[in-house]
């Protein structure tokens, strides 16, 4: 193969002349046009294409940026015909000596889809303003499109400031010196790569614009951005704006969220104008998102799957609906009290609730929100959030969650991704929302002085809401019951794998996962709980159990102490108590301090359940010493389906040792397999329930998630075996059907004698006298990894180092006895966790740590 530039076959570069039909060029004008086109390959291996591919760049790219989808065809015989055009005085093609406006270049990619005659079935696909362009292409050959694929663009104006970059290159005092006299556009554009472009690939992008007579499209480009009402190609924009509304074909929306240019307010318009398009932002990337990321993996599953959906536990998600306000809708008399605050002290009782959630949800629409709005709550657990979140359900509006353990960064990272219309938070969530540019329309969660209201750009308070939602034109107002299978609520996972997602479910799905509490724990209506685990916080109103939050940062579960426990539980003279195992800890750790009064409190409660972490059972046997008279559970589940299996103490003592962590059977409604393991540790695609097979552990329920948001090629993964929800961790079931969790799917080591799962090595090291919290982490090229452990002892070392030579001798005896051989032993001051459980080792850290520091580098605590 002879390159034309790094990447692009030299058979795929073509010269085609074009007659032009455009106005602004001279009857029986033709144009020479660049593109590249690998119909000749296709010809040359025998493959009928079954589409072609029209793939347009922006400015100031050209046909090299959709190298990837050329190459992807050829690597893998593909029948598709790839078409990456040069725009007009843009790339290799010929610059045409005149003003060339949006409805001209629409217009002049026509006349070139005509000269090539193609035939078959297009696919558009756009970056930056070539996706405005393909679009008013297709919008302009209804007959001949099949799918539209964009890329950061924007397709409207509508509200929004020019962008900073965009600003300062249309600036008349800048705009003929920076876009056009000097490459300084051409180079800050090519600079927003991430990561930054390989210095060839750099040469190659510059390459058709190496002086400024060769610039003269980009200029033209920029200055026909049409902000202003009045620009010339306003009306063009409006047209194709407009126009996508009625555009049913499949679409595909792929974003780099690390745009400055087209940030994520444009993807959430182009949502707007195709709600049926499926999504995915790639966390970390930005502009030039098809240099940053492959996209021509998703894009060509995207088309082979012809957009079906796989959605897991759809099946068992048609059991009977009964929406999740139903128990408060059936209290409204009741004077009984629903929920209690501890710290400001404070109550309602059932009829007090309703009224305030009805109150909120009708001072809600009264500023606009509507079904399917997103809300954003950054609120912390208790009776206003709460009231929030029934609201918003009754409404029909979408509840956004994600809590401050995420830490700033991910926290804002998630609410963008989430991209909610309105946010509701208290004083610090809504000075970060100012600050750092969170979207939403601001509403405080309290009162609020003028001055400090102007300073954070609210726009409402609550109190406000309640005032609105209580006049008698308000009360006058009926509520439209959800559709069970619209979305109901967005919340994120821990991000303890990588950043948080997004995971949508439905009204059914929530439900769903309120009776399988239900049924599974006996947690039947009259019911008093303590809910120190934020997730459950949500589901007491829907249980018909009056619900208290303890004087805890919900965020950091080692501030529940065992005092503030046991008084929230006296508040409500609690049966149930749910709490992390972050949160137990430090409980076990505080309750020398608990009076007598206290511990006949604890001593009163029958149900314990603890989730978000496997718990050890010695950890587990003391929690039962303070509540003796519980049931003390700790179900297995996550984000996405929440819980999957259940064990209590007892369970627990009777499954003894084994592979891993026995997390029991599954729970009411639910289904567990396992998809195996090959020898390179990859899961197979086919459930399995044979007992002693490790694999990836797959879960069908009614309750588990309908999607990830905006993710799609995640969903993709997950959903790829239809009717299940591949969790990502490795387990296998036992004879006795119990659920055993051997770890991560991406921690599994790939040594040369095969997959080793880490928890049952972890185990054997944290067994050994003297020894702390342990991972097994895999050091080395696949297939020729090196297990090694890293470890805390006890007492904690101050120093990261090699173990002492005593503890790394029986370490690695320990080990040894699960089947796996141990490299090397080192001991740390403190293993990694992810932020909001304080429970889960980041052993992807602990991997590249261990490797750094066993190739000779300087011994660094991780």
């Amino acid at each position: 193969m002879t390159e034309l530039f790094p990447g692009v076959d030299s058979r795929y570069s073509h010269r085609v002349m074009v007659p032009s039909t455009s106005d602004v060029d001279a009857p029986g004008t033709s144009h020479q046009w660049h593109l590249l086109d690998n119909a000749s390959e296709l010809a040359d291996k025998g493959i009928t294409p079954v589409g072609t591919l029209l793939c347009v760049h922006g400015n100031p790219t050209w046909s090299y940026l959709w190298r990837g989808l050329l190459q992807h065809v050829s690597t893998h015989d593909l029948p598709w015909r790839v078409v990456a055009v040069d725009q007009l005085d843009m790339g290799f093609s010929v610059r045409t000596g005149v003003f060339r406006r949006l409805a001209d270049r629409v217009n002049d990619l026509g006349d070139l889809s005509n000269a090539l005659k193609l035939t078959g079935e297009v696919t558009t696909v756009g970056h930056d303003w070539g996706g405005l362009i393909s679009l008013g292409w297709a919008l302009a050959h209804p007959d001949q499109l099949a799918n539209v694929v964009l890329t950061n663009t924007a397709v409207h104006p509508a509200g929004y400031e020019l962008p900073a970059a965009l600003r300062l290159a249309s600036h008349p005092a800048v705009h003929g010196w920076g876009t056009k006299t000097t490459d300084a556009f051409v180079r800050t554009t090519h600079s927003l790569a991430q990561p930054a472009l390989e210095p060839d690939v750099r040469q190659a992008f510059m390459a058709p614009y190496a002086n400024a007579g060769r610039r003269t499209g980009v200029a033209n480009f920029v200055a026909d951005i049409p902000f202003t009402e009045d620009h010339p190609s306003r009306t063009a924009l409006d047209a194709i704006a407009d126009g996508l509304r009625s555009l049913e074909v499949p679409a595909l929306l792929l974003w780099g969220p690390k745009d400055p240019v087209f940030s994520d307010r444009y993807l959430r318009d182009l949502m707007d104008r195709l709600p049926h398009a499926a999504v995915h932002r790639f966390e970390g990337a930005g502009h030039l998102l098809p240099e940053d990321r492959d996209i021509a993996t998703p894009v060509f599953d995207w088309l082979a799957r012809a957009n079906t959906a796989h959605t897991a536990g759809r099946a068992e998600a048609l059991a009977a609906y009964r929406p999740m306000l139903a128990e408060l809708d059936g209290r409204t008399q009741d004077t009984g009290t629903a929920v209690v605050d501890i710290n400001p002290a404070g109550s309602l009782s059932w009829a007090e609730l309703g009224n305030r959630v009805n109150a909120l949800a009708r001072g809600l629409a009264h500023i606009g929100v509507k079904s399917g709005d997103r809300v954003n709550l950054l609120v912390p657990p208790g009776i206003e959030l709460t009231s929030l979140i029934y609201a918003c359900l009754r409404l029909g509006a979408v509840i956004v969650v994600a809590d401050a353990g995420l830490g700033t960064k991910g926290l804002g990272r998630a609410i963008r991704g989430a991209g909610p219309g309105y946010l509701i938070g208290i004083d610090r969530a809504l000075a970060g929302a100012r600050f750092l540019g969170w979207p939403g329309i601001r509403i405080a969660a309290g009162d609020m002085p003028a001055a400090k209201r102007a300073l954070l750009g609210v726009a409402h308070t609550v109190p406000e809401l309640l005032q609105a939602g209580t006049t008698t034109a308000a009360q006058r107002r009926e509520f439209t019951p959800a559709d069970p299978d619209a979305d109901a609520a967005v919340l994120f996972t821990s991000g303890s794998t990588g950043p948080a997602k997004g995971v949508v479910y439905t009204h059914r799905q929530l439900a769903a996962m309120r009776d399988t509490l239900r049924d599974t724990y006996d947690l039947k209506a009259g019911s008093a709980l303590v809910a120190g685990f934020a997730p459950f916080a949500l589901l007491g109103p829907a249980l018909g159990a009056t619900s208290v939050t303890p004087d805890m940062d919900v965020t950091a579960p080692r501030t529940l102490t065992a005092a503030a426990l046991a008084d929230a539980a006296a508040a409500v003279d609690a049966t149930a108590v749910f709490a992390s195992p972050a949160a137990l800890a430090n409980v076990l750790e505080t309750r020398e301090g608990l009076d007598d009064a206290q511990r006949r409190t604890l001593a009163g409660i029958s149900l314990l359940l603890s989730a978000g972490a496997p718990i050890p059972e010695p950890l587990l046997a003391k929690v039962q010493d303070l509540v003796p008279g519980a049931r003390v559970h700790t179900p297995y589940g996550m984000t996405e389906a929440l819980p999957v299996t259940d064990i209590d103490l007892e369970g627990i003592r009777a499954a003894g040792a084994g592979n891993g962590v026995c997390v029991g059977t599954p729970v009411a409604g639910a289904r567990v397999a396992i998809a195996p393991l090959d020898a390179n540790g990859r899961a197979g695609d086919q459930p399995q329930t044979a007992a002693d097979l490790t694999g990836e552990i797959l879960v069908r329920a009614p309750h588990v998630k309908d999607r990830y948001d905006r993710l799609w090629i995640t969903e993709q993964v997950s959903s790829s075996i239809p009717g299940w929800h591949r969790t990502g961790d490795v387990g296998h079931l036992d004879t006795a059907g119990r659920l055993w969790v051997e770890g991560r799917l991406g921690h599994v080591l790939d040594t040369a004698s095969g997959p080793r799962t880490p928890v049952a090595g972890e185990q054997a090291a944290e067994s050994v006298r003297g020894a702390g919290r342990a991972a097994l982490v895999g050091v080395g090229p696949a297939g020729t990894q090196a297990p090694v452990i890293v470890m805390e002892t006890v007492p904690p070392v101050r120093r990261a180092a090699p173990a002492p030579e005593a503890l790394a001798t029986a370490v690695r005896t320990a080990v040894a006895g699960t089947g796996t051989e141990v490299s090397a032993v080192l001991v740390v001051p403190a293993l990694p966790t992810d932020i909001r459980h304080n429970s889960k080792i980041d052993r992807a850290a602990l991997a590249s740590w261990a490797t750094d520091t066993l190739a000779g580098g300087r011994i660094r605590n991780p």
